[in-house]
């Protein structure tokens, strides 16, 4: 039987913990995706409006309360580099989505504004959170200004891709292999309240789970001497992300292609503002001073891989090697490289 106190866990018993956290997540998180694709043709608001928020913020909530707890435990590393290193592996599971399309590359085919919205959203989020360790240690009741202002770039910046959903000011050209995702028949989905019902109850499964997975995390950083940033990059950013990995590829198998972009996309945006969350958290005064080396590299890695998806959102190959798109494959050989320099200390 594992003890209720973290702090008398083996490191059995914190992996065991960690194995079940993530199981959780992804079977939770897998299901959302469903309920999210209903809940975006129950209520209009389209396939990347549902990516970007709802999808994005659901699958999310595991990684997000992750990060909470432990910046409110004083992990400011641990509580970082889970966020920061989330978006780095959803980004690559947005190339595994591409390998898994067969018929065409999947940034050509899934073609849309809203998204390349989200990615220069994302973009500018990620230049902040880089940009507040330069400026002055200063804090108003724990909180650094930064915060406030990732907050409200977010929802603006939300705001300006439901404008570009809604009345875009140009479109892509559409092709042979460009894939527009077609609403559902609502008559044969469940009634809107029941729908509203499972997510709001799978969104809680996700956070609980998130909740002890922190703890757990913890002890095998402890016990196995590997440092924070390693545990939060490799294992907790991985394990929280899983649903991302899944409901994409579930998405593009499904058709739901620009779903499954914005999915990831969106995601990685919602996903910033776990760091301006543990700051609100994290007692210990600003947490992006606290930030260390190693967290700071996978944010520029993070903001790299998000420069080449936008430049293969926008030339939109059509093919690749492989059959993927040279962007996917430029994101895969930066990401492994960065688990390499992580695991080697490079």
């Amino acid at each position: 039987m594992i003890p209720l106190d973290p702090e008398n866990w083996s490191l059995l018993q914190g992996i065991i913990v960690f194995c079940v956290c993530a199981l959780v997540i992804a079977v939770a998180g897998t299901r959302i995706t469903g309920v999210v694709d209903q809940l975006a043709d129950r209520t209009g608001i389209g396939e990347a409006a549902a990516g970007a928020v709802l999808l994005g913020a659901s699958t999310s909530m595991g990684g997000v309360v992750l990060s909470v707890t432990a910046a409110w435990n004083g992990h400011a590393e641990l509580a970082v580099s889970n966020a920061l290193g989330g978006i780095a592996v959803q980004t690559f599971f947005l190339a595994v989505a591409d390998m898994v399309y067969r018929r065409a590359n999947l940034e050509h085919a899934a073609a849309s504004v809203p998204n390349m919205m989200q990615n220069g959203l994302l973009i500018c989020l990620l230049s902040l959170i880089l940009f507040a360790p330069y400026l002055p240690e200063y804090t108003i009741a724990g909180v650094h200004p930064v915060t406030p202002v990732l907050l409200g770039v977010y929802i603006y910046g939300i705001y300006l891709v439901r404008g570009a959903t809604e009345a875009p000011m140009w479109r892509p050209s559409v092709t042979g292999e460009t894939r527009e995702d077609e609403p559902d028949d609502v008559n044969t989905m469940p009634s809107l309240p029941r729908l509203s019902a499972e997510f709001l109850v799978l969104m809680a499964v996700l956070g609980i789970a998130g909740w002890r997975l922190e703890p757990a995390a913890t002890v095998i950083a402890n016990k196995t001497n590997l440092t924070q940033t390693v545990v939060g990059v490799m294992l907790t950013a991985i394990s929280t992300s899983i649903p991302e990995l899944v409901t994409s590829i579930a998405a593009v198998r499904r058709g739901a292609l620009t779903l499954a972009v914005g999915g990831i996309i969106g995601g990685n945006a919602f996903d910033t503002l776990f760091t301006a969350a543990s700051d609100i958290a994290y007692r210990g005064g600003s947490i992006y001073h606290a930030i260390p080396d190693d967290s700071k590299f996978w944010a520029v890695l993070t903001l790299l891989m998000s420069g080449v998806l936008m430049m293969g959102l926008i030339r939109r190959e059509r093919e690749g090697i492989g059959m993927i798109g040279m962007e996917s494959v430029v994101i895969t050989v930066l990401y492994v490289l960065g688990v390499v320099l992580l695991l080697t200390g490079g």
